[in-house]
């Protein structure tokens, strides 16, 4: 694969294109990567950011690559068939439109593929073709895949999907589960102190600031 494939840190702050991408998504080129973020194009990174975001809070090395099905299919071969054979143990692949691209890349290696539907303005079908033609795989080659723009559980399935043969990352999935329901009952705890009223004008005042 072509190095200018690969979006690392540096890259992406100074990307002009995608004033999406506000925070620096840290690629650890220490440690080699074992899941791969691919996606058919560069307007698909202000969503798969989220699991690329997913994988640092969990301290899980990756690489994010820009892969077509359709623009450079030569290059989607090569990506997946040496993905297994360089250290990767899992492959997120987002694609929107007719989103061939994870079903493609499953056909062609043995680790699990987590497909994420795109929807991005540009699709007037809001997503609906991708998530069908990702989830309609055939028998014998399964794409585990996640809702429209669910970037987030992609990172969070492929952190599961590899904490089945490393302890500390149970650990972690363990304290990230703990986290959300330790979260849920201070927000009930808020909304019984505070009332209907008052807790949504606080939620619209944080969401105003986003």
């Amino acid at each position: 694969m072509s190095k200018s494939n690969l979006i690392n840190n540096s890259t992406k702050n100074k990307s002009g294109d995608h004033p999406e991408l506000k925070e620096p998504v840290s690629l650890k080129k220490s440690v080699s990567p074992i899941v791969g973020i691919i996606m058919g194009s560069d307007s698909d990174l202000p969503i798969m950011k989220e699991a690329a975001r997913v994988l640092n809070e969990f301290e899980i090395s990756y690489e994010v690559k820009i892969v077509s099905a359709h623009r450079t299919p030569v290059e989607m071969v090569e990506y997946s068939q040496t993905a297994q054979s360089r250290g990767i143990k899992v492959i997120i692949s987002g694609a929107g439109g007719s989103a061939h691209l994870p079903g493609m890349v499953a056909s062609m290696t043995s680790i699990p593929v987590i497909g994420v539907p795109i929807n991005n303005s540009t699709n007037p079908l809001n997503g609906i073709d991708s998530l069908y033609s990702i989830i309609q795989m055939p028998p014998g080659i399964p794409v585990a895949t996640v809702a429209i723009n669910g970037a987030k559980n992609a990172g969070i399935l492929a952190c599961s999907i590899l904490s089945i043969s490393q302890p500390y990352l149970q650990r972690k999935m363990n304290q990230f589960k703990e986290k959300m329901k330790e979260d849920l009952k201070l927000k009930n705890a808020k909304l019984e102190e505070v009332g209907l009223d008052k807790y949504l004008k606080g939620l619209q005042k944080a969401q105003s600031r986003r």
